[in-house]
């Protein structure tokens, strides 16, 4: 025994490092299984302890102690488990076990049923209980009316409860009324009749919803895993589907189905605080207010941390008029020490201000500036509410001093501070404290405060402070940066930033888009394209809050994260538009390059001299073809994949016209006697390539391409339809082409090949 125990407090130890670690709660779960009920008591302890809506851990842990005939434990386990684990197995196992009466049996039933007979699977539970209710002795016919009363009344109850086993409840209820009196039973059925259709219905649609839910999954704290946001959607839709009532039952009975199915979803969504925020805001609307309180105090119990739900609690007490008790929940979260944050204490004071008024507030204020977790916020707000709420902008200055001695190193308290003094037009002041925070801030923190006193001055200063204001400023700045020198040069986006306002701007929106473009190429010409250098992001300009721009930002790198080799990156101008006639990607491979007024680079021709590659596939197609592709519309953005497009047209009945005048240059490859026209029309056969009387190959041609062109010949004798798409089927005709023409007209094999390359190579 004591080496079990050792075993299994090893176990435990592992297991809290990582509680809500589902395999292995799973395997301390069956380690308890062979261990004494002593020694597995602590281990479910911790299970339950971490998983306090897990019913199967329940269920396991209350048959240990059945197994030991422990009632009393029996008990306790049940009292802490059943109400807020609404699961039909672990009440099943609470059945009575033949040692209480027949009285205590039903009415352990109607408790069975009153909690979690709404449940969709508590079908079998109905059906237990009117059998019970069948074998209840009756002596007297006084006592046999009273069964038959309620075997009825469970049976209307069952049936209008939308349940696996409705149907199999309602022919029961049939045979039940006919057996009693058919005709009481006519009217009764009758009557019921359609109640019973509508549970039916309504029993199909909630089963599409309950399907979806994993009833097996443990309540874990969200990681965002899809299972987990799968899950949760799932509950909102069955939680959403049961508030519109969809069966029209009277409305408490309604409420209770909601209920219980808000308390089934906290056993899988236990730690997610908008479900029970949704809850408990659900509950006050019905007008059970204190329904929703204890929802809040379990609430708080399951997530301590949560401060949301702190706040959402005080509110409800303090909308009721409790002010003491909203009093007391702000207290018991201060009361948390290392816990507490500097929002409790903002929070706190507005809470004090508004109930018990400005000395309050004061008070705590003070006695607040002496925490360790006080900071620059608490003062911020402590100020702003006195120069705002109680009109007092002398308490509200002395109080931005205070912080000051204590807060000079914040950007934010400065930046707070600053336009605390805008709205008492102390500009004075105003610079006063800007000159006090750049002297003392290092220059990668001063960054917003420079920013914000040059905007100061472009608003309210003259021409002479505003200049001098931004040299300063990139001075300051240029130490730390990179460009050195390069930082003090003055750019037109220096004058951009000076004469904007709000979103008005002296420039259109294609200058600010240069002037981000060329800011960026200045900065990037000349560095390496190393890691070091790349920046995080592409500049942009930015609208301040006063409308201004600001300058061209570029964040450090992360070394966490791979950023792209922007040295090649292209700058995107959507100004460049693309020039009419055919699209410069009509064939892949070909260079993307507008038609007209960048000349197409000429390769070598057969014949001497060169040859555009673009216009000798344009005079090869059909003429239809040809004029499909001309009038195509320019594309802008993401293309099909130009090859495939082709290569099914060029296999399809494509309506050619006098295709035997096309015009030939002499520059044009000639075509072949066999075969050429049935090309040069599209036609969705492929004539054979002419045969070896029609050529006389080299000498030198090795044998092994000899093979290959006689299985070429055997392939191509094949029809498109009786062959699959090849993957390149255009290619694979241009390639024919040029075998076909190259050898007729050369008499050489290597003629062929070499065009072959050119067009593959092209079209590639």
């Amino acid at each position: 025994t004591s080496t079990s125990t050792s075993a299994s407090v090893r176990d435990n130890t592992v297991f809290v490092d990582d509680k809500y670690n589902i395999q292995a709660s799973d395997s301390l779960a069956n380690k308890a299984l062979h261990l004494p009920i002593s020694d597995a008591v602590p281990l479910y302890e911790q299970l339950l302890s971490n998983f306090p809506t897990a019913a199967k851990y329940w269920i396991q842990y209350v048959e240990a102690y059945i197994n030991v005939n422990n009632d009393d434990a029996i008990k306790h386990i049940f009292s802490r488990s059943l109400l807020y684990c609404l699961q039909i197995p672990l009440w099943k196992v609470n059945e009575n076990k033949g040692t209480e009466g027949q009285e205590e049996t039903r009415k352990a039933f109607d408790f069975m049923l009153n909690y979690v007979g709404t449940d969709i699977a508590s079908g079998p539970v109905w059906m237990e209980y009117i059998t019970f209710l069948k074998s209840l002795p009756a002596m007297t016919a006084q006592e046999e009316s009273q069964r038959m009363t309620l075997v009825r009344k469970a049976y209307q109850k069952a049936i209008v409860t939308p349940t696996h086993m409705v149907e199999q409840l309602w022919k029961d209820y049939e045979n039940f009324e006919n057996s009693v009196s058919r005709a009481l039973a006519k009217g009764l059925l009758s009557e019921y009749q359609p109640k019973y259709n509508s549970a039916r219905v309504v029993y199909r649609e909630r089963k599409k919803y309950v399907d979806e839910i994993d009833w097996n999954m443990l309540a874990v704290p969200p990681t965002g895993s899809y299972k987990e946001e799968q899950q949760y959607m799932a509950w909102k839709k069955l939680i959403t589907f049961e508030k519109g009532n969809p069966q029209r039952i009277d409305t408490a009975s309604s409420n209770r189905r909601i209920a219980f199915t808000y308390e089934q979803c906290l056993m899988y969504l236990y730690h997610y605080p908008d479900i029970w925020y949704d809850f408990a805001t659900w509950q006050a609307k019905s007008g059970s207010i204190d329904a929703a309180i204890k929802i809040y105090q379990r609430a708080l119990k399951a997530l301590p941390e949560s401060e949301v739900l702190w706040y959402a609690y005080a509110e409800l007490e303090e909308s009721r008029g409790e002010i003491q008790s909203a009093k007391k929940i702000y207290e018991s979260l201060l009361g948390n020490g290392v816990s507490v944050t500097a929002l409790a204490h903002i929070q706190f004071i507005r809470f004090l201000r508004r109930s018990e008024g400005v000395e309050a507030a004061r008070k705590y204020f003070l006695d607040t500036r002496k925490s360790p977790n006080c900071t620059y916020h608490v003062y911020v707000a402590y100020a702003m509410m006195a120069f705002c709420l109680d009109k007092d902008p002398k308490v509200a200055h002395n109080v931005f001093e205070a912080g000051l001695k204590r807060f000079m190193h914040e950007p934010g308290y400065i930046l707070e501070y600053a336009d605390f003094l805008c709205r008492l037009n102390d500009d004075r002041n105003i610079r006063a404290l800007f000159e006090r925070a750049l002297s003392s801030l290092p220059p990668e923190e001063s960054v917003e405060v420079w920013k914000r006193f040059t905007q100061f001055e472009q608003t309210y200063g003259d021409l002479a402070s505003m200049l001098k204001v931004e040299q300063r400023r990139k001075e300051a700045l240029s130490r730390s940066d990179e460009e050195g020198s390069s930082a003090l040069d003055t750019s037109l986006h220096d004058v951009v930033s000076r004469y904007s306002f709000m979103d008005l701007w002296p420039c259109s929106s294609k200058d600010l888009d240069h002037l981000a473009r060329q800011e960026w190429l200045l900065k990037n010409i000349n560095k390496k394209a190393d890691k070091s250098a790349w920046p995080n992001g592409a500049c942009s300009i930015e609208k301040g809050s006063s409308g201004s721009s600001t300058n061209f930002k570029s964040s450090a790198p992360s070394a966490k994260v791979v950023y792209p080799d922007i040295s090649r990156m292209l700058i995107y101008d959507p100004r460049q538009k693309q020039v009419t006639g055919p699209p410069p990607n009509i064939v892949a491979g070909l260079p993307s390059v507008p038609i007209t007024g960048t000349p197409i680079p000429s390769v070598p021709s057969v014949n001497g001299g060169t040859t555009n590659p673009l216009q000798e596939i344009l005079k090869i197609m059909p003429p239809a073809l040809v004029e499909f592709i001309t009038h195509l519309p320019a594309v802008e953005g993401p293309s099909p994949n130009v090859d495939i497009v082709l290569s099914i047209l060029l296999q399809s009945n494509v309506p050619t016209g006098q295709t035997g005048q096309v015009a030939t240059s002499p520059q044009q490859l000639p075509v072949g006697p066999s075969g050429s026209g049935s090309d040069l029309s599209g036609s969705n056969k492929l004539r054979p390539i002419p045969n070896e009387s029609s050529f006389k190959p080299s000498r030198d041609v090795q044998s092994g391409k000899r093979k290959n062109s006689d299985r070429h010949e055997d392939d191509e004798t094949a029809t498109v339809q009786n062959r699959p798409l090849p993957r390149d089927a255009f290619m694979m005709r241009q390639i024919r082409k040029a075998r076909g023409v190259t050898s007729s007209q050369t008499g050489s094999a290597s003629g062929g090949s070499m065009i072959s390359g050119e067009l593959s190579g092209s079209t590639g």
